[in-house]
């Protein structure tokens, strides 16, 4: 499953027109679903464990890319995303352990911080 993912991907980014606009859309929206749950937690609390499999299925696919061979990024790029992946992966695992609102925002965040950086708009 996991290969048809990162596969479905390659296909996507290869045929949008910018893939970085693309990924930040992705990540904008894996945000926008985490930052609802957070906010309407009681009513929305249910919705959680969906919201961070698509959140982490989506970080896997960055890290997989990133860290293949033939991917074009700068070394300290390529590192750079993939610990933040094993991050994300780590605060997914913590939010599931204990799942709280409040934990929520780093993901939000993180995935709101790189949307805008590849959109350019630090």
């Amino acid at each position: 499953m996991h290969y048809q993912s990162v596969a479905a991907y390659q296909t996507a980014s290869k045929t949008a027109s910018d893939p970085r606009e693309m990924e930040s859309g992705l990540l904008l929206k894996a945000a926008a679903r985490l930052n609802v749950i957070r906010e309407k937690w009681d009513d929305m609390q249910g919705d959680l464990e969906d919201a961070l499999l698509f959140n982490r299925k989506l970080w896997t696919i960055f890290v997989t890319s990133v860290t293949q061979k033939d991917n074009p990024l700068p070394v300290e790029i390529k590192q750079n995303i993939a610990n933040l992946g094993i991050f994300v992966f780590n605060q997914t695992i913590q939010i599931q352990a204990e799942p709280s609102a409040e934990r929520l925002d780093v993901l939000v965040s993180i995935n709101k911080e790189i949307a805008m950086g590849l959109r350019g708009q630090n």
